[in-house]
């Protein structure tokens, strides 16, 4: 099927042929020519904007996790070295998800997934929010309904499929968000109910928070001044394009006297790009997975 056929209003050609992965110029996704299964990675979604057409779902503060039908794997590719008991109850077929613990208890999911020798009492609290089903084909709406008969089928409560729904408007959506928030939870999670599988950053998925969230490496420390005198005032620190900017604000006093050593990646928080495609209010959040 043409692109044409599906691309969704709100879209335009170029976004989705970019979306796609080259569905335009070749007619088929990533999946349906073969390739390896690399993980689909979202955009930021501008808020007021229509959610006509698009599945949400609650973003999970988790570890993204990745089945092949045998092994489970970070995003890196590496290894999860998951119980034997918990990949025996995963069915033969990809998936891909979240390893969950609850909200707001990210650090110590990190801790129990990133050890080399499971911990079996602190692995049976860990659920898998699966939301996609790699290799399926056809449109994410169809994916999802597939996901939801799949995850049922194996009958086993840790491996669950994220609740996709439908909003009727902005307002519907930003009440939504405000809802999840005050609840404790990180925000939301749009993938156009039309968007065929894909791979990579696109346009086809979005993540609504009250904050936007990136990387960056750091590349220097710069000195405090006044109470901060004799630790650290600000990261230095640089984007995947190359520009460089300082990030003061989301230290504790205890990461000032202990910062994030020269090339570390980090995660940091930031409302929107300046007319010089700086970082507005960048604050620093916790250092990046490396998984």
């Amino acid at each position: 099927m043409h692109s044409r056929e599906l691309r969704p209003a709100g879209l335009t050609r170029r976004q989705w042929c970019a979306g796609a992965g080259g569905w335009c110029l070749a007619g088929r996704t990533a999946a349906a020519a073969g390739r390896p299964h690399q993980p689909v990675l979202a955009t930021d979604w501008a808020p007021g904007t229509d959610p006509g057409g698009w599945l949400v779902s609650e973003k999970f503060d988790g570890v993204r996790a990745l089945w092949d039908g045998e092994r489970l794997r970070f995003r890196s590719g590496r290894d999860i070295a998951a119980p034997a008991w918990f990949l025996a109850r995963l069915p033969r077929l990809p998936l891909d998800g979240e390893l969950w613990l609850a909200r707001g208890r990210f650090d110590a999911l990190s801790g129990i997934v990133r050890s080399t020798v499971p911990d079996d009492p602190a692995w049976r609290q860990i659920s898998y929010q699966v939301f996609e089903l790699p290799g399926a084909g056809g449109v994410f709406q169809d994916r999802a309904r597939q996901l939801v008969q799949r995850v049922a089928a194996q009958g086993w409560p840790p491996l669950q499929a994220v609740a996709q729904t439908r909003v009727k408007d902005a307002g519907t959506l930003q009440r939504r968000l405000d809802e999840v928030m005050a609840a404790g939870g990180e925000g939301l999670v749009l993938h156009q109910a039309l968007a065929p599988e894909v791979s990579g950053r696109t346009p086809l998925l979005c993540k609504f928070k009250p904050l936007q969230d990136a990387e960056a490496v750091v590349v220097g420390h710069l000195p405090g001044r006044g109470r901060l005198a004799g630790r650290v005032g600000a990261l230095q620190v640089q984007a995947s394009d190359g520009r460089r900017f300082q990030i003061g604000t989301g230290l504790s006093d205890a990461q000032r006297a202990d910062p994030p050593a020269v090339g570390t990646r980090i995660t940091y928080t930031h409302q929107g790009l300046t007319g010089q495609g700086q970082p507005r209010f960048a604050s620093y959040l916790r250092p990046a997975p490396v998984f």
